[in-house]
């Protein structure tokens, strides 16, 4: 795998851990110019060979700056996301829109910002959506699974309207996949149901395979999606998930 992306400058966002880290890794890994970014400057600290900047996904303004300072981008990996728990009812309209803001907000203003540095040479989008969209509902995901699925027509928006500028964009769709966001979920759940027990059971029931997926597993997808061996793939939600849409 390494050299595949030697030449190619890479932002990826939300990189401080989870998905977007491992995609930032795999990438690296690559032999891509990776531009790291997170609202969290300590967790994007740690992340080792890549240009690491600290912005406010949801700003335009700072998107913009960070953004400013790179003559052109050949892979756009966005990964920002927030999970609400709750059915419509236990969303408040507070928490919509923040849902609203950090979800489809973020990609809104990073692939707005992105593609003009992309139209001149080509390149790849790829944004993290999830199976938890317009592909399938899951229960108490009410506001998280409407955003991810504006993820998806955003993204395929964006494939349909620039791939006559050599643009490419697609979505990966993971199911329940391991990592510092979920345990957070699953230690508030496990607060609401009074036993951990049952609030890991709550998310390991809904994967066939009895397992959680790995960042890895979603980043190794990212990858191929950011190369050239993908090169006839554009427009899709791909499925990512352990079985869970068999």
């Amino acid at each position: 795998m390494s050299g595949k992306l030697a030449g190619k400058i890479a932002v990826v966002t939300a990189a401080g851990q989870g998905i977007g880290r491992a995609c930032a890794n795999a990438l690296i890994a690559a032999g891509a110019e990776v531009h790291a970014s997170d609202i969290n400057a300590e967790t994007l600290s740690t992340l080792d060979s890549a240009t690491r900047t600290v912005f406010d996904a949801t700003c335009e303004e700072e998107v913009a700056a960070a953004f400013a300072r790179l003559d052109r981008i050949d892979i756009l990996v966005h990964a920002v996301g927030y999970v609400h728990q709750g059915t419509i009812e236990e969303c408040t309209p507070d928490e919509w829109q923040r849902s609203s803001r950090i979800t489809m907000g973020s990609c809104y203003t990073v692939l707005r910002a992105g593609l003009p540095r992309m139209k001149e040479a080509g390149g790849s989008i790829v944004t993290i959506a999830s199976v938890c969209s317009s592909i399938k509902g899951f229960p108490r995901r009410a506001a998280y699974g409407a955003m991810k699925a504006g993820v998806i027509g955003l993204t395929k928006s964006v494939a349909a309207d620039y791939l006559s500028a050599g643009i490419r964009a697609n979505a990966i769709c993971p199911g329940t996949v391991d990592s510092p966001s979920l345990r957070e979920r699953v230690a508030d759940l496990a607060e609401e149901f009074g036993d951990m027990d049952k609030a890991w059971e709550f998310f390991l029931s809904r994967q066939p395979t009895g397992r959680l997926g790995r960042p890895e597993e979603v980043a190794a997808l990212a990858m191929y999606l950011a190369s050239e061996e993908s090169g006839f793939i554009t427009g899709q939600a791909i499925n990512i998930d352990g079985g869970i849409t068999i």
